[in-house]
């Protein structure tokens, strides 16, 4: 998670591999679950062994990047994927509603160049996981896509 984000440079707390071990028990227990319905209505299903690989820490783990100046490493665009909880407090742009809640169209906010995704029903039931979020993600991909289209027929003094 994030610990601060001022003034162009982003640090990050600690707490990289305890995320990351969640992640991969909830992926677990998923695939048991997954494996206990195949199991209990007697489903034809060949095994996927392999989806149980756990490959070693990439150096990125075990040595992560804990503090990062945004400026000097040429970043001009984050996306940012948060889990557990909603916390938009770092983000300073009026892309909300009274509510505090993101003011978008199938995840197109109301500030241009903001895009949410992975939200609860963002378009549909799967928009809040990963095996369904790519809908969500190829909509606003296009949208970026036709934006920079029409961007490349303005003049200059438009832009």
């Amino acid at each position: 998670m994030t610990k601060e984000f001022n003034n162009g440079k982003v640090t990050f707390q600690k707490d990289l591999n305890t995320n990351v071990e969640r992640g991969n028990k909830n992926y677990m227990d998923f695939l048991d679950s997954a494996d206990a319905y195949v199991e209990r209505n007697g489903l034809d299903l060949p095994e996927e062994p392999s989806a149980r690989d756990v490959l070693a820490d990439p150096e990125c783990m075990t040595n992560p990047i804990l503090e990062l100046d945004l400026t000097e490493a040429g970043i001009t665009s984050i996306v940012w994927a948060t889990g557990f909880a909603l916390d938009y407090s770092w983000l300073n742009v009026n892309a909300f509603d009274e509510n505090g809640k993101p003011a978008h169209q199938r995840g197109i906010s109301t500030e241009p160049g903001v895009y949410f995704v992975g939200q609860a029903w963002l378009s549909r039931r799967g928009s809040a996981f990963i095996w369904g979020v790519w809908h969500d993600a190829k909509h606003i991909a296009g949208h970026i896509s036709t934006q920079r289209t029409y961007s490349a027929y303005r003049d200059a003094s438009q832009r």
